[in-house]
């Protein structure tokens, strides 16, 4: 007798509010239909080398309330089958070995792409689909649409961010966050857009795949030069992680060995991106004879296994229960979204880029009209303060050198703005009294 075909369900990458409630509600819509569900504890960690005894048999009872809670119930990792072919070959194996002939992963970019390949090596004897889970918000989603686990991270974000622009204005000193995020910034704008934050600074506003320190350094003075001109001494900055990822390569040497993970991603999250930028600052802004108070601190490993909002919880909900009717009604190789409030998938060979033959990651567009709205309501220098006199002067008196010397040395900043680049081009435009209004009600 032929032993009844399995769904698996594996989570790869990092933690994400909602895994729990992806396979939740996965695991029922299979039980329902008397499928065996089987959950791969930690990822590919154990299958790709061949072991088929870290697994674990998911019931409707056992899944039913997991989902109010953050974390995985069956683990993760970061292992990645695709590096080796005989890790490949093992996974395939493996789930062949469990008797699996249906495969949901959960993940972001780099277990998508895993899930593509562990689809192509197992050639039509394995149905394989992916649930795009990242607190990055990078998958590429059509635009509006989040990965799951984003909204929760940003709102765990704001509530922190929230405190601390308190304790800054309580104690006149100003803080540098740095979130999570990988390459994009949509972690660090959403939190700061979100919170009113005094600025956030992200990889994609700048024109040049690499970003001089000093060029991060001076928008951070700038900003701090402004606050002091208009009396106030405190300021929190939003600093996306992914700034490290854009470094000039030899200015990332200097800061120190910065590892690689199974993916060859640079572990941004060691590089100590706030402590070098505060004490950067603190000696540029010395020059002008300011002694600012500067406190470093890092988010991300918080926000990562917290309980998902409601949002996220009915949001996985869909996800789960699509993924797991797609792959039953015999679907493969694609990735679950919902569009419109439906179900639409996205498959494989469309969501690869051409350059990079990997999975497609989304970034923050800077010609959107969202950025815009939220770097009118940031207090930076910007192309308003360099056309009033009276505002540039007041600039260059907080840092005792003269109009010409201020523009000399801050206007570069603008220049190298792909948000002016795209206002010039008309592909976003400030209407109204410019971008001074917002700013300045900031400082009230």
């Amino acid at each position: 007798m032929i032993a009844p075909k399995k769904l698996a369900i594996l989570v790869g990458g990092g933690p994400a509010p909602g895994i729990n409630s992806v396979i939740s509600s996965a695991t029922i819509r299979a039980a329902v239909e008397g499928i065996e569900v089987i959950g791969i504890k930690d990822g590919f960690q154990w299958i790709m080398e061949g072991e088929i005894g870290h697994c674990h048999s998911l019931t409707i009872d056992e899944v039913s309330r997991i989902h109010f809670r953050g974390g995985s119930f069956i683990g993760i990792s970061r292992a990645n089958p695709t590096k080796n072919k005989k890790h490949l070959e093992n996974t395939v194996t493996s789930l062949l070995r469990l008797n699996v002939d249906k495969l949901i992963t959960i993940g972001g970019d780099d277990t998508a792409y895993s899930a593509m390949k562990v689809e192509e090596m197992a050639a039509g004897r394995i149905r394989v689909v992916h649930v795009p889970k990242t607190i990055d918000n990078d998958l590429d989603l059509p635009h509006g649409i989040p990965t799951f686990g984003f909204q929760t991270a940003r709102h765990i974000g704001v509530e922190i961010v929230k405190n601390l622009m308190v304790d800054a204005q309580t104690t006149s000193r100003w803080y540098f966050v740095v979130t999570m995020g990988r390459k994009a910034g949509h972690l660090a704008l959403g939190i700061g857009k979100a919170a009113g934050a005094t600025l956030s600074l992200i990889p994609e506003e700048f024109p040049s795949e690499t970003i001089k320190i000093d060029h991060i350094i001076d928008i951070l003075v700038g900003a701090i030069i402004k606050r002091i001109s208009y009396g106030k001494m405190d300021g929190v900055a939003i600093l996306a992680e992914g700034l490290v990822e854009h470094l000039d390569p030899n200015e990332l040497i200097s800061l120190g060995e910065v590892e690689r993970d199974a993916h060859d991603n640079l572990r941004i999250a060691e590089v100590n991106l706030g402590e070098i930028l505060k004490s950067k600052v603190q000696e540029r802004l010395k020059e002008f004879g300011h002694k600012v108070t500067i406190v470093a601190k890092n988010i991300g490993y918080e926000l990562r296994c917290a309980d998902p909002i409601p949002f996220d919880m009915e949001y996985t909900r869909d996800l789960g229960y699509s993924a797991a009717q797609f792959i039953l009604n015999g679907g493969n190789a694609a990735m679950v979204s919902i569009q419109g409030g439906k179900f639409v998938p996205l498959y494989f060979k469309d969501i690869l880029d051409p350059k990079t033959k990997k999975t497609k990651v989304r970034m923050v567009d800077p010609s959107n009209e969202s950025f815009l709205i939220a770097r009118r309501y940031m207090l930076r220098l910007s192309s308003s303060d360099f056309e009033d006199p009276h505002e540039l002067a007041k600039f260059a008196a907080t840092c005792g050198i003269s109009l010409d010397e201020f523009t000399k040395r801050f206007h570069y900043i603008i220049e190298n703005d792909l948000l002016y680049k795209h206002i010039k081009e008309g592909n976003v435009s400030l209407s109204g009294s410019g971008e001074k209004d917002e700013a300045n009600a900031g400082m009230q």
